[in-house]
């Protein structure tokens, strides 16, 4: 681990120090007694259920990697793209933002094309992912009987600000990725000259950028890959919030009797709280569900504790023990794969103009 990385953790780690014991505060009656009670009486059915939707949001994204591919690799198989997102999201679970470039790295591999092909599929797929939720919580701020049911509707109001706040930046993006698509070489250049002065090869480093999002951007085959790309999406993050339904519903309480519009919400805190995160700890994902679970849904908070860990177990860390198996039959370092995507992503950034 580099002095960069040394440090972010330390800065994290007391971050999120800060928190838990601001939060500890807050709860000067919490009851570790009833906490473990609470997480021993969970019916666990209901969490067997939830890691099966979470695998099955994994062969949704192989499939939907598999369009991406369609152009160049029409034959690849969604089976043999499964062990890539399973071993990615492992390493993303294990060494965080050090393991993001590993599943387009195995693909690239797997399908023996060039890394920047696929790392632009990847920026690609995670504008997918960001319009994709986006478009269900906005569905859920403003259809009638959704949000404003919760425990404290006087949140609803920030809601729905947050709501307007998303279709403008969504739409933001939209226009930004359809100037790309059709601009991409000029506004490439623009920043190019743009910012040639900048430290640190700023403006090559934001032209290949652009580069790489135009190059994912022209797998998309025409509206209906289109149309089939953005249903997958939705898809796949409509099973995740099913997934945190089953585990809600596991402690069969009224208090955590959720639905899934409201569950979105708690997906939307577990998304930003996942910005403060320590490789195979967690930690903000988990502080920011639990917290989230208290104030919004008046979830005690023994049973918050209990389930926001739960949620990150399920959602997040579940798919280790399968990753690590896949990558052992591979013969595969999860370390040394997540090095050789980065110097692969750097010795792209670095490859001169033609």
């Amino acid at each position: 681990m580099d002095k960069k990385r040394i440090v972010a953790s330390v800065v994290v780690f007391l971050i999120l120090a800060a928190l838990v014991y601001l939060q500890v505060r807050h709860w000067r009656s919490f009851d570790w007694g009833t906490f473990w009670a609470q997480t021993h009486q969970i019916k666990k059915l209901h969490v067997l259920h939830g890691i099966a939707l979470v695998y099955t949001a994994y062969v949704l994204r192989a499939f939907r990697w598999k369009l991406f591919l369609k152009p160049v690799r029409p034959k690849i198989r969604v089976i043999e793209l499964v062990p890539p997102m399973v071993i990615g999201f492992t390493g993303l679970a294990l060494l965080g933002r050090a393991g993001e470039f590993i599943r387009p790295y195995l693909v690239a591999r797997r399908a023996q094309l060039p890394f920047s092909s696929q790392l632009a599929v990847w920026a690609v797929e995670r504008t997918f992912d960001v319009g994709a939720f986006a478009v269900l919580i906005v569905l859920a701020i403003f259809l009638p009987s959704a949000l404003q049911s919760i425990p404290h509707p006087e949140y609803y109001r920030q809601f729905r600000d947050a709501g307007f706040f998303l279709i403008l930046g969504v739409s933001g993006a939209t226009v930004v990725a359809v100037l790309i698509s059709r601009f991409g070489e000029a506004i490439a250049q623009w920043m190019e000259n743009r910012f040639s002065h900048a430290p640190a090869s700023l403006g090559h480093r934001l032209a290949q950028k652009v580069r790489d999002f135009g190059l994912g951007l022209n797998t998309i085959q025409g509206p209906w890959s289109l149309l089939t790309l953005a249903v997958l999406s939705l898809g796949i993050w409509y099973v995740t919030a099913l997934a945190y339904q089953e585990v809600t519903h596991s402690y069969g309480v009224a208090a955590l009797e959720i639905p899934v519009s409201q569950l979105l919400i708690l997906m939307g805190a577990s998304m930003a709280g996942s910005m403060l995160q320590l490789p195979a700890v967690g930690g903000g994902s988990q502080m920011a569900t639990i917290a989230t679970l208290s104030a919004v849904f008046d979830v005690p908070p023994e049973m918050a504790a209990s389930c926001g860990i739960l949620l990150w177990l399920v959602t997040f860390a579940a798919v280790i023990p399968l990753g690590l198996g896949l990558a052992h039959f591979e013969r595969l370092s999860l370390r040394k794969l997540s090095e050789e995507s980065h110097q692969a992503d750097s010795a792209e950034l670095a490859r001169p103009l033609k």
